[in-house]
């Protein structure tokens, strides 16, 4: 999200600046020949943090030390370093004079287990995994400050995006990992049944509804952003048969505790305030992402 994001900033000719973890000097000095300015450093670092939000007017929030697979295994360090370190970001930012904060939220964990879909913003937010309560305890500290201190937000409750650039080889994404296997012909593990409901959203529909949100300026500061489509993970896995055109094998294996049976969002608020609805189908989505992996 956040090279698309860069992309899309620049294209607008906004100036950018990017907040990093530290890098080889040989991918820094490579970074520094392109029209970004890159800062380095710790997120739990207030020195770092302010050098990084220094002369800024906008934040967009994307951090995350952890995944919903694995922040119940240590949710100390989940509220550590993700909450605890955005509520100094926040203090960076009042200190400096940022005007606007937009945060990735989850739109796929902040809701739990659904009473109904699709979901809206109204609906109880009952996380069962420690990722999403520190993604809800990041938006509520959002709107104390500004409470307090009138620093303006929009939090942006992300589905589950996909789409080229995002790694085929990480523990989060099912898309571009079981692309990836597919067009290697191994194997896809499929925790459960594959009756497991999400609701898939392609990068450029996820970036388009990020620039939108930047122009915004209403009352309203929390919306979800989706397909409003839900696909299961055997339809998913039959989607790629279709676009690969051959057969792709899977197992399966036990189910994990923490994964929601279905989440499909409701994006009305969206489209009626941001003008924003998702354009591209799981088909075509799919089939940009395989010539971007082949490649």
């Amino acid at each position: 999200m956040g090279t698309h994001i860069c992309r899309a900033l620049l294209e607008r000719g906004y100036p950018v600046r990017v907040f990093e973890r530290p890098v080889p000097e040989p991918v820094s000095a490579e970074r520094a020949r392109g029209p970004i300015e890159w800062v380095y450093g710790d997120f739990l670092n207030q020195s770092d943090v302010a050098a990084a939000v220094a002369s800024c007017e906008i934040i967009f929030h994307l951090i995350s030390t952890t995944l919903p697979a694995t922040s119940n295994d240590n949710p100390l360090y989940d509220v550590q370093t993700n909450l605890a370190g955005t509520i100094g970001m926040l203090d960076a930012a009042r200190a400096s004079g940022v005007r606007r904060i937009i945060f990735v939220s989850s739109g796929g964990t902040v809701y739990g287990i659904p009473q109904a879909t699709p979901i809206t913003e109204s609906h109880p937010t009952e996380p069962i995994c420690s990722y999403g309560i520190t993604k809800l305890a990041i938006e509520k500290y959002l709107h104390l400050y500004h409470s307090l201190h009138g620093l303006d937000y929009l939090v942006l409750r992300i589905a589950n995006p996909f789409g080229e650039g995002q790694r085929p080889d990480a523990a989060q994404g099912a898309v571009a990992v079981f692309l990836r296997r597919a067009l290697n012909g191994e194997t896809i593990e499929i925790w459960g049944d594959g009756t497991v409901v999400r609701d898939y959203l392609y990068i450029d529909d996820v970036t388009n509804a990020f620039m939108r949100g930047l122009e915004y300026r209403g009352e309203c500061r929390i919306m979800n952003i989706g397909s409003a489509r839900g696909y299961s993970l055997n339809e998913l896995l039959a989607a790629i048969e279709r676009v690969l055109g051959k057969r792709v094998e899977r197992t399966y294996v036990a189910s994990r505790p923490f994964d929601v049976p279905i989440n499909v969002l409701d994006c009305t608020r969206a489209k009626q305030l941001l003008g924003w609805e998702p354009r591209v189908s799981l088909h075509d989505g799919l089939t940009r992402t395989i010539e971007w992996l082949r490649r």
